[in-house]
């Protein structure tokens, strides 16, 4: 074998890393079960769309191949989906590499160059998601049968998928390597991930109507945009030839071409990554596996440089509520999350009460802010509460705890006290959001107009503020139990798992599968069903929030019913809201009784355990 072909084997295929990886992970049941529930989940999802979607009786050709292309459509939007939600769990196991630094010790003390360690450690991760890619291929050669999906777009779907798993490897790879990340690190990736994907997603929604076109400067940089431009040219137009023939090759490739423009900056990224990965490994470890030494709080000589804090009557509260933002960059990431959002919850108010923006205007980016951030506290309340007991098990805390005179119900109800109280000052960022919006319609708009006719049948019409003032109230009952029954799941989670990544990705997927369903149901119910329908919105708070806000679409049939009205859907709220809020009560404290009930067992069962 030539030399030259030999070198590039070792890069790849051959490399020992690489190696080591795929057959360690072929072997994991976790993998196994990952890779069945993929193809099932998108299995399951064809055969309903072809199934129940066309319709029963003899169907035209032409129902045939719109049925395949439907079918088509859904499945590869669910695919990057899946893609975007999988690869971080594959290659969590590359940032967590950071908490155990031996290994990068005993790696660099290997013949392999950096390079070989780098790309090792990628493609022996990413090959376990390409095979996920490859392994639905005949799902979508199905499609094929019916007509009506060219095979380019399968191939280019493909390709968008697979450069979002390469750009989500090497991300991985960056922060192992430069070990800035550890096993705690791993949520914050997902939290990063989902929420660039949910704010590219809605500036592109904003930009849309006044591009003139569907695709913005934003397509090419989200995964789901640019197959939303293949896949939907009609409803997502580039611009037209003569547009792009006026435009110099970079806004022509941008704008004319948004899926090629996405693997190109996507692949371009990776290379980038991967390129300082290789010269940074070494460097790193060179420095002592760190490039920097984190600060104590004890000097050289002994002496303490910071007074002793008092606690609260539960330490472990305290410990949760005050200790997990004790360092400099963590007071700074905090309060510049709560700073900027009260700032933007203002300048959105000032935008409309200006003239600048008419109530739709108001009312999307209103939607968009809360909602994207009760989902970023909702990330952060899962990963903290996963990795609380978990983490203590890894590092040999709860050990000492276990010996103090604290009890099963003080230490588990103090991490739950304390988890609230910590995310309590970011929850007020949205819930403040809603009720200032709240005060500017009870006082009128300070001489602005927020009271808007809304048509009803029958030629008659209803009076609609710009928000129902009464979500200052509802929202803190919908919105602080839902985050405390978040906390309680994570909490349960974090006792039964070995290890902080399994809890993380355990209780991401129970919350992810509660609240979908049950805020899917709460949002049909509450514009299909009358007077109770604004009720059952209270029980998810993405839900709760929209009838808040847009009540003429989230409260549809109450507005429109004959013992409706504006009145019925405010009275519905209130009495939803206090009912969600004793649900969710019941259901965290029942949750606590049974950890409490079986701590000592889970406790003895995996002591020892790393």
């Amino acid at each position: 074998m030539p030399a030259i072909l030999r070198w590039f084997l070792r890069l790849g295929p051959t490399n020992p890393i690489c190696v080591r990886l795929v057959q360690g992970g072929s072997r994991r049941m976790r993998h196994f079960y990952i890779r069945t529930g993929y193809i099932g989940v998108l299995i399951v999802v064809l055969l309903w769309t072809l199934l129940l979607g066309p319709g029963g009786g003899q169907l035209s050709y032409t129902e045939l191949a719109n049925a395949g292309a439907s079918s088509f459509e859904l499945i590869a939007y669910l695919q990057i989906g899946l893609i975007c939600v999988l690869a971080p769990v594959f290659m969590a196991g590359a940032i967590a590499q950071e908490a155990n630094p031996r290994t990068w010790d005993i790696l660099l003390t290997t013949p392999l160059s950096a390079g070989q360690i780098v790309l090792g450690n990628l493609f022996g991760r990413l090959l376990f998601v390409l095979a996920l890619l490859f392994s639905s291929l005949p799902l979508f050669a199905i499609t094929q049968y019916f007509g009506g999906v060219p095979a380019s777009s399968i191939f280019a779907s493909y390709a968008i998928a697979g450069c979002a798993a390469l750009l989500v490897g090497s991300i991985a790879i960056t922060l192992s390597v430069s070990r800035l990340a550890g096993r705690r690190a791993v949520f914050a990736f997902y939290i990063s991930a989902i929420s660039y994907l949910a704010v590219t997603g809605a500036i592109d929604v904003w930009l849309r109507p006044r591009g003139g076109g569907g695709v913005t400067i934003l397509t090419p940089l989200n995964p789901f945009l640019a197959l939303q431009a293949l896949l939907e040219p009609s409803n997502y137009p580039r611009p037209d030839t003569a547009t792009l023939g006026a435009m110099s090759w970079l806004p022509r490739l941008w704008y004319g071409s948004p899926v090629l423009a996405w693997c190109l900056v996507s692949g371009g990224s990776s290379l980038l990554m991967m390129t300082i990965s290789t010269i940074m490994v070494r460097r790193v470890g060179a420095a002592g596996g760190t490039l920097w030494r984190k600060g104590g709080t004890v000097s050289d000589s002994g002496e303490r440089l910071r007074a002793s804090r008092s606690v609260w009557h539960n330490p472990v509260a305290w410990r949760e509520a005050a200790a997990r933002a004790s360092t400099l960059p963590k007071v700074i990431t905090r309060w510049s999350f709560i700073g900027a959002g009260f700032i933007w919850g203002f300048v959105m108010l000032v935008m409309f009460h200006s003239g600048a923006w008419t109530p739709t205007d108001y009312r999307f980016a209103l939607l968009a802010t809360v909602w994207s951030e009760i989902a970023v506290i909702t990330l952060i309340a899962i990963n903290m509460s996963s990795t609380a007991v978990s983490r203590e098990r890894e590092d040999g805390t709860l050990d000492l705890l276990l010996i103090t005179p604290l009890t099963p119900s003080q230490y588990l109800g103090g991490k739950l006290r304390g988890l609230v109280s910590f995310l309590t000052p970011m929850l007020s960022v949205p819930l403040g959001t809603i009720a200032i919006a709240a005060i500017y319609v009870l006082f009128d708009g300070f001489g602005n107009q927020v009271i808007f006719p809304t048509a009803l049948p029958a030629g008659q019409t209803i009076n609609l503020p710009l928000i129902l003032p009464e979500g200052a109230i509802v929202a803190p009952l919908v919105v602080v139990p839902f985050m405390a029954f978040c906390v309680v799941i994570g909490l349960q989670w974090s006792l039964k798992s070995k290890g902080t990544v399994a809890s993380v990705t355990k209780t991401f997927g129970v919350v992810a599968v509660i609240t979908g369903i049950v805020g899917a149901c709460a949002w049909k119910a509450g514009s299909d069903i009358a007077i109770v329908g604004p009720a059952l919105t209270c029980l998810n708070p993405a839900a709760a929030v929209f009838t808040i806000v847009d009540p003429d679409r989230g409260a549809f049939n109450t507005l429109r019913s004959a013992n409706g009205g504006r009145a019925a859907v405010q009275a519905s709220l209130l009495v939803g809201a206090v009912a969600a809020a004793a649900v969710y009560f019941v259901i965290i404290y029942s949750l606590h009784a049974s950890m409490v009930k079986t701590f000592d067992q889970t406790v003895r069962k995996l002591a020892g355990t790393k």
